[in-house]
Parts: structure tokens; C-alpha cells; sequence
């Protein structure tokens, strides 16, 4: 590597080292305040109104999205085209957000005298915790940073960086205390491969009608041409239909390896007991997790009682995007 590009690389690096130790120095400032503005938000009756300018503005876009997509109405209202006639957005049950790194009220100020008019609660998300905007607010979320990243020292990076973090820490409290689940978020995320992963479940994709099953007394000749059909996993079944075992094109080979009369044997002698099964209501990223943990590409489906109701394969899963 020559000089100029190790330069270029160390830079790269100190910009790194000091967002992430802006980060780090958050988690040591968090408060009972923090702990207000989590139950201040959670609690709305109305929604949340998040707002800022510039940069600020910018990271107040992402935690209304953030809080949006996770439960909790949310938008973004620009301080200045609020003064414009946007205000009639914001309702007496709301809770503004406002994001600034100085917190200085020359821009804010208009929209401040509004809410406090009205009587909404103000979480300041704030790098200047002596600043107007922290004294006209219920709470105050401290994000100053020791120094930006910017050689100047003039770019927001580091504070950006910080007052992110601070939104995503209270929007993942605030879902906790909500008690949003991965069901809730496929529901807000039906188009999009998040959705597909936590909406589909092993039941819309599995193998239900015509799959070979074996009875434990049936030969390893018998299950030849079900493997082959079936991708490689047959499963045995007793008289009842409750699942006994699996045999897979895996065992048949190793068996060859060990034996010249293979074909002879029971499946019973060669089957793999209590295997990995699936549940049909499972998700499907759940069921392909597991075979991807333990080196399987199919998964018998079986129902609380143990009865066999189909099989379900990794590449289908991958087929759908619900891995």
C-alpha cells in the first residue's frame, strides 16, 4: 500500500473511531429522562410529531419513519412550512419531537410557541442541553459529541451520527413497551422481504398432498425412488401417521459406503429418530434457520400430536424470499 492510500485509510478509520465514541458516551448519559420520553411517546393519545432543520431535519425524518413502521403514528412536520399552514397537522393529544444540534430557536421558535399554545409535550433531542430549546422542552435528550468527524470540525457526523442512535434507542423502547411484535411488523410490511420472512409460515409452502412416507418395515430398496422424487428426505411414519424417523439420501450413500447387501435392510436399522421437525403455522424463516443450523435441506411437518402433514424443503423457502 502506498503512503498516499495509507493516509487515505487512516482517515477513513478516525472518522469511524470517532462516531462510534460518540455513540458509546450516549449510553452513559441515559437518564430518568430517557426513561420519560420512552413512556411519553408510548403513551400518546394522538401522534408523534417529529421535526428539525437541516441535518437535524433529516434525522427527524428517519425517527418518524422508524417509529411509524414499528407501531407508533408518526410524522415529520418542517418548522418553517409549519408557519405556513402546516400546523393544523398537529392535535392537542400529540407529542412533538424536536431535533436540533444547537438549539437554537431562530428557526424553531414559531413552531415551539404553537405547541406550547396548544400544551404538547416536547422531547428535545438535543447536542446543546443549556440551550432554549431544552429549557421550552418536557424532556431533554442529551446528544452533544466531544467532536465531529469532520477534519473542520464544521460537518454534522458525529452528532448526526449520536442523535440517530438516540432516535432508534427510543423508537426499540417504545415498541418494547408497546409490546410490538414480529407479526405486527409484517403486517406494516406486506410488499417488502422483511414482511415475506415474518408473514410466510411453513404451511403455504410446504409439500401436503402425494408425499411418499414409509413404514418402518419398509426396505431400503423401498425408499430409492421416493428419495429421488422427493429431494432427499423420505419420511417414516407408524400405522397412526405420527412421524417415527427420516431417511435421507445421505444415509442411503453412507450405508453403501458400509455395506454390499444395502438394499436389503430395514429403514427401520438406518432411519435418523426424533429429527428436526417443523410445525405448519411455524414461520418459514424459523424452519429454514434450523436447517441451515443443523446441515438439513428438508424438514418433516408434523402437528402437536405428532402426525405427520407434509414436508417442507429449503429451496422452496428460498424460492418465496422467506429466507
Amino acid at each position: 500500500m502506498s503512503p498516499a492510500d495509507a493516509e487515505l485509510l487512516s482517515a477513513g478509520r478516525r472518522v469511524i473511531d470517532i462516531e462510534a465514541a460518540a455513540v458509546a458516551a450516549l449510553a452513559k448519559r441515559l437518564d430518568d429522562g430517557f426513561v420519560h420520553a420512552c413512556r411519553l411517546v408510548a403513551n400518546a393519545r394522538g401522534r408523534i410529531v417529529a421535526s428539525g432543520v437541516g441535518k437535524s431535519g433529516h434525522v427527524a425524518r428517519k425517527l418518524a419513519a422508524t417509529l411509524t413502521s414499528t407501531g407508533t403514528p408518526a410524522a415529520f412536520l418542517h418548522p418553517v412550512e409549519a408557519l405556513h399552514g402546516d400546523l393544523g397537522v398537529i392535535g392537542r393529544d400529540d407529542v412533538a419531537i424536536v431535533v436540533s444540534k444547537s438549539g437554537d430557536l431562530a428557526e424553531l421558535g414559531g413552531m415551539i410557541d404553537y405547541l406550547a399554545r396548544l400544551g404538547v409535550p416536547i422531547v428535545a433531542i438535543v447536542g446543546n442541553a443549556a440551550s432554549r430549546l431544552a429549557d421550552h422542552a418536557a424532556v431533554v435528550l442529551d446528544c452533544a459529541v466531544a467532536e465531529e468527524a469532520c477534519p473542520m470540525g464544521l460537518t454534522p457526523t458525529a452528532s448526526t451520527t449520536a442523535t440517530l442512535a438516540m432516535g432508534d434507542a427510543l423508537a426499540m423502547v417504545v415498541l418494547d413497551l408497546k409490546g410490538f411484535r414480529a407479526s405486527d411488523f409484517a403486517r406494516l410490511h406486506p410488499g417488502g422481504a422483511l414482511g415475506r420472512k415474518l408473514s410466510v409460515r411453513v404451511a403455504d409452502v410446504m409439500v401436503s398432498e402425494g408425499y411418499p412416507r414409509l413404514a418402518e418395515s419398509a426396505s431400503m430398496k423401498d425408499s430409492i425412488v421416493p428419495l429421488a422424487e422427493m429431494r432427499g428426505t423420505v419420511p417414516i411414519v407408524e400405522a397412526g401417521g405420527r412421524l417415527v424417523g427420516v431417511v435421507t439420501a445421505g444415509d442411503l450413500t453412507r450405508l453403501m459406503e458400509r455395506e454390499d447387501d444395502f438394499l436389503s435392510r430395514r429403514v427401520a436399522d438406518v432411519m435418523t429418530r426424533e429429527p428436526k421437525t417443523a410445525g405448519p403455522q411455524e414461520l418459514g424463516s424459523s424452519a429454514a434457520h434450523r436447517m441451515e443450523e443443523h446441515g438439513v435441506m428438508a424438514l418433516p411437518v408434523i402437528e402437536m400430536d405428532g402426525r405427520l402433514v407434509g414436508v417442507v424443503h429449503l429451496h422452496d423457502l428460498m424460492r418465496i424470499g422467506a429466507v
